[in-house]
């Protein structure tokens, strides 16, 4: 970590979603020095201005043009450099940081992931449609640039904080906890007339739209064991999920000697975020600490692949390899995407995944060329089988 003297470089991407807004309020919140290079959204342009305004970025980048002349009079006689599209968020992602958040949510998020960790320094994980999809060309080019890549996921970055990278064959096992959602005591009766206003209504964290669908659907879970497979030197068989309702332990790891180290805190996407921006220092955190009395007890229970197929899918998309990971992913972004727009129904989320994974196959890809190839094949073949529906 530079010293104090010498201002921190940082770039966010995806600065006006729930995590890269809770990265600027970690900034604010620090007596360390950072020069902030750039910022980018998709469209919030009124959101992007205002944190412009308060952070004085060099580079200021919308990622819909359709905003750009907004940006440009929100932000006239600023110094910071504007720009709109998704060349300018390469660009963006391309300058040379100490500490990039990487939290562009989607597929979407892919290439300046993968730009980011092209010129080396820290990149902060929150878009975890990148290792889904990319896990194996994301660690070769992290080889490659010396980037360190630093989960920001709470469950990730409880294990990164639990787990002996030195001496890996000591771990028996990593859990992941889940709250189950807003839905988790629902019979399946009741899920077919839940609404998106409904799904998005996460009982302990504040999230996306999107995001929080997918923990209703136990898709996000899905996603975060591919993830973790991919961050940690363990097998398929070592990664085990449960569901932990009061959301106050993320993770646990397991060790041949019997013991278990678990990770515990406030359900606060600050905490994981200040460590990733402080590592391998820690960082005060503003805000309630977790009073473990208050809590009374807590729960645990395995979830269970018949309640939640998502789990399976993810059991089954490992076994198979090849693009499997990117069907799923690219599947579940168009159906989520066509629930919140009410155009199909809560349950038909994981029928539409679970038909297009059946009806398309690939073998591995090699570049992030046939990544965002495949990508777009499987959303085209899934907005074909969410059109059959009506």
């Amino acid at each position: 970590m530079n010293n104090q003297e010498e201002p921190r470089k940082i770039s966010i991407l995806g600065s006006t979603g729930s995590i890269g807004s809770d990265t600027i309020s970690v900034l604010q919140s620090t007596s360390n020095t950072y020069r902030v290079l750039a910022i980018t959204a998709h469209e919030s342009v009124d959101l992007l201005a205002q944190q412009a305004h308060v952070l004085k970025p060099e580079f200021v980048v919308i990622a819909n043009e359709g905003k750009y002349r907004e940006l440009k009079r929100l932000l006239s006689g600023t110094k910071s450099r504007l720009a709109a599209g998704a060349e300018a968020v390469l660009e963006a992602a391309s300058l040379k940081t100490d500490w990039t958040m990487a939290a562009i949510v989607g597929a979407v998020g892919l290439k300046p992931v993968l730009t980011s960790i092209g010129h080396g320094g820290t990149v902060a994980l929150a878009n975890k449609e990148s290792l889904v999809c990319a896990g194996e060309l994301l660690a070769s080019e992290a080889k490659k640039s010396g980037a360190t890549l630093l989960p920001v996921d709470s469950e990730h970055n409880g294990v990164f904080q639990s787990f002996d990278f030195n001496n890996p064959e000591s771990v028996e096992k990593i859990y992941l906890t889940a709250s189950g959602g807003p839905f988790l005591d629902f019979n399946k009766a009741d899920l077919k007339y839940v609404t998106p206003e409904e799904a998005v209504k996460h009982p302990n964290w504040d999230m996306g739209p999107k995001i929080s669908v997918d923990s209703a659907t136990m898709m996000n879970k899905a996603l975060e064991v591919i993830e973790a497979f991919h961050l940690f030197p363990i097998n398929i068989s070592q990664i085990d999920i449960l569901i932990h309702p009061e959301s106050i332990v993320h993770s646990m790891v397991s060790y041949c000697d019997g013991s278990f180290l678990a990770h515990l805190g406030n359900p606060d996407m600050r905490i994981p975020i200040a460590y990733a921006l402080s590592w391998p220092k820690r960082m005060p955190v503003d805000g309630p600490r977790l009073d473990i009395t208050d809590v009374g007890k807590l729960t645990f229970r395995r979830a269970s692949r018949e309640q939640f197929p998502a789990l399976r899918l993810a059991d089954e998309v490992l076994d198979e390899g090849g693009g499997s990971a990117i069907v799923m992913n690219a599947a579940n972004e168009v159906a989520v995407q066509s629930f919140l727009q009410h155009k199909i129904s809560f349950l038909s989320i994981l029928k539409i995944v679970e038909a297009t994974l059946a009806r398309i196959k690939y073998n591995s890809a090699q570049s992030i060329e046939e990544i965002l190839s495949i990508d777009n094949e499987v959303r085209r073949m899934t907005q074909d089988l969410i059109a059959a529906l009506d």
